[in-house]
């Protein structure tokens, strides 16, 4: 019997993948560090760990004995993460992780990566042909993660996919990132600061990103795969087309009114092929139903004040 853990359920992405996870009628493990479960506890079981602390892992593994693992758990909080040296951490505890699972009877495993990973000085990210030569702590240490995860893959008969995922929005973004601040800001008809939004960049709805890592665990791709749409979008259009969506004056978008680092760079599109071919994925959903979608879960989070 199939039986899958999932880390960093309660995160945006994880709590769309606990929902494709459940309406496919899995049985589902997921790791939480509060005492008080969370809502869904009668459809998961929930388990309270520190995916940090290795002996608590240890146990977990030991209890449940899963069979696939999901790991989505890392520092991810906004413009904290980067350069934290909290990042090391993450890596010790992925390689426990894994070795743990893998004795305890794991056989497939599939981490969410970075495109942060490649090097962006690079328009074009593909895996096979870009450089890997991060810019900041966190690419480097996702980066490091991964080559240890292969090195024991190649040792052992457990099986992985590294999805590098590119740039997502969708109901539970943290209400800083781009797309999320932009709704809130209209929803309340306040002025949305922004920067020039020339920016070519590669977005996928979280929603997306989930059906395509809960496809990974079934599936036999090995190694890195790019989680995009493959679809390069001008930044400025994602956020017009939000002021659109929601019948918000253009003039309260404030393009321009942030500056942007002289190393930002132009254009990050997402070499699809691995994903499209050998995965036979490809989304659901185009940007204008995501960002309705998502305008439509943001509404009643400030009607009620609860973000």
């Amino acid at each position: 019997m199939k039986r899958i853990l999932i880390t960093g359920a309660e995160g945006f992405i994880g709590g769309h993948c606990l929902q494709r996870l459940l309406a496919s009628g899995e049985h589902v493990h997921a790791t939480t560090f509060a005492d008080n479960l969370p809502d869904s506890r009668n459809d998961v079981q929930w388990h309270t760990v520190d995916v940090l602390n290795k002996d608590q892992i240890a146990a977990l593994m030991k209890s449940i004995r899963p069979t696939h693992l999901l790991h989505l758990a890392w520092n991810v909080q906004t413009g904290m993460q980067l350069n934290a040296v909290e990042n090391f951490r993450w890596v010790n505890a992925g390689v426990d992780l894994f070795r743990l699972f893998h004795q305890n009877g794991g056989k497939r495993v599939v981490v969410a990566g970075s495109c942060a990973e490649y090097d962006w000085r690079f328009p074009y990210l593909s895996e096979s042909t870009t450089p890997v030569t991060p810019a900041n702590l966190y690419g480097s240490c996702k980066h490091a993660l991964q080559t240890l995860l292969d090195a024991y893959c190649r040792l052992t008969d457990l099986r992985y996919a590294w999805a590098r995922i590119f740039f997502t929005y969708g109901p539970g973004e943290n209400p800083k990132r781009l797309v999320a601040s932009v709704i809130r800001s209209l929803l309340r008809g306040q002025e949305a600061p922004c920067s020039h939004g020339e920016q070519i960049r590669d977005y996928l709805y979280a929603g997306d990103i989930a059906d395509a890592l809960v496809v990974l665990l079934d599936d036999s791709v090995q190694g890195p795969i790019n989680i995009g749409s493959g679809e390069p979008v001008k930044l400025k259009q994602i956020i017009q087309k939000t002021a659109d969506l929601i019948g918000a004056d253009r003039d309260l978008v404030r393009l321009g009114a942030i500056s942007v680092p002289d190393d930002e760079p132009p254009v990050l599109l997402a070499d699809i092929h691995r994903l499209k071919h050998e995965l036979g994925w490809k989304p659901k959903y185009d940007l204008d139903v995501g960002l309705t979608e998502t305008i439509a879960w943001w509404k009643p989070q400030l009607v009620n004040g609860l973000r």
